[in-house]
Formats: structure tokens, sequence, C-alpha cells
């Protein structure tokens, strides 16, 4: 999961009322609910979608520390132009050289998707944060996967924990998976995952049907589930 930033909040949405109708609708789940605790997510609603983009393509396939030090780097490099504290604007983006990007510690690939990603907020495909609140998630997930090296999942974070919108699931993403597997298929904490273990997108589909428009809300737990099976969390007297 991407790291919250930006002052974080809890998300808008009746959570408690959400966790309640998730409970009662599956029990399996309002089990994992009770021994997980609190839903605690935060979002960063602050961030325009090309600021949090850019900190994704960033973030792509590194550690969070080397990740957040490429990041700063980026940052700090244009300080001369639009001053400490305010991120570049796409223009500045577009503008800057290869060097400048490379120097930042950013491969050809990023440097080509944060580029592109530049190119397609200017242009408007990218939208505005007052015109992404608007948008449906399925009208959000059309514009973004356009960008180069921003795929559905990408887009399915970025409405989880920047926008808080609360029925999103990720059937692709690899800790809702295991935390699938291991709350409604048996899987055992301590064995080895291999690929046949991990649901297809089709059964979490069908499960999901259960969970209403709180989907987001049991992605989180399904993630909780990976932390309690790794003694993450504290277990319940």
């Amino acid at each position: 999961m991407p790291r919250p930033s930006n002052s974080p909040r809890p998300p808008r949405y009746d959570f408690t009322l959400a966790c309640s109708e998730l409970s009662s609708a599956d029990t399996k789940l309002g089990r994992l609910i009770e021994r997980a605790g609190p839903f605690t997510l935060r979002v960063s609603s602050t961030q325009s979608p090309f600021e949090a983009l850019v900190e994704s393509i960033v973030y792509q396939q590194l550690h969070g520390k080397a990740a957040a030090t490429i990041h700063r780097r980026m940052l700090e490099s244009f300080h001369d132009i639009c001053g400490i504290g305010n991120h570049p604007s796409a223009q500045h983006l577009l503008d800057c050289p290869n060097e400048q990007l490379r120097a930042a510690g950013l491969s050809k690939n990023k440097m080509l998707a944060l580029r592109d990603l530049a190119a397609k907020t200017l242009d408007g495909t990218v939208p505005t944060l007052e015109r992404i609140r608007r948008m449906s998630d399925e009208d959000i997930i059309e514009h973004l996967t356009q960008v180069r090296g921003i795929g559905r999942w990408t887009v399915e974070m970025l409405l989880i924990f920047r926008l808080g919108r609360p029925d999103v699931f990720p059937v692709s993403d690899y800790g809702v998976r295991k935390g699938f597997a291991l709350t409604f298929e048996g899987l055992k904490p301590t064995q080895k995952v291999t690929p046949d273990l991990l649901p297809k997108p089709e059964v979490m589909h069908k499960r999901a049907k259960r969970w209403g428009a709180w989907r987001s809300v049991a992605s989180w737990y399904l993630w909780r589930a990976c932390d309690l099976a790794q003694g993450k969390l504290p277990q319940p007297n």
C-alpha cells in the first residue's frame, strides 16, 4: 500500500456503518474485522492528481526509503524555480532537462512517464482536483490509465488512499489477494504462498457482491489479515 502523506484525515464516508454492514453480510469477514480492530485508514486528499501521480511513478518498484530520497531530490531540484515547499507544475516538469531528473536518480522509463503525465495534465486528460472529485471511479480509471506507466492498480490506490472512495476492490493487489485467501480459502499463516493458492478475480468479485458499496473497507481489512498472519497486529484477548 502506498504511504499516506499531507496531513491525512479519516475518509468522509461512514466507515462505522460500513463495518457493521460488512459484518452482517459476511460472517467470515466480520470475524476478521473483530480480530483486526478499528478501521484506521486515513486519506490524503489535498494533493492534485498530478502531484499524487508524480509520487506514484517515482515510488514504483522501489523500496520506500530509496523512493522517498529520489522524490525529495527531484522536488528540491525545482526550488530555484518554484520556491521551497512548492510542488513543480506540469509545465515545469515538461520543460526541465533530462539531466536534472537523472541527477535525482530517476530511470529513463520514469522520466518518460513523468513527461507524459505532465503533457496529459496540460491537455486535460489528467483532471484537476476539483474536477476529479466529481468523476466516477471508472471515469477516473479510464482517464488516468492513459498516462504512460499508470495502470489500473495505481489508480485504485489513488481512489482509496487519496480520494477516499468507499467502493474500490483492487483484485490484482497481492496483499488483497493473500488476505482473501487467508480469510476465505483456508490459507494458513505459515504456508508458503504460491500463485496457485491466490484467488482468481472472478472468485473475489463473486464474494464481494455481499459487501454492498463498501469494498474499499473490506480491502483494507484484507490487508490487515496479512498483518495478522505476520504478527504485526496485537491479538485480541
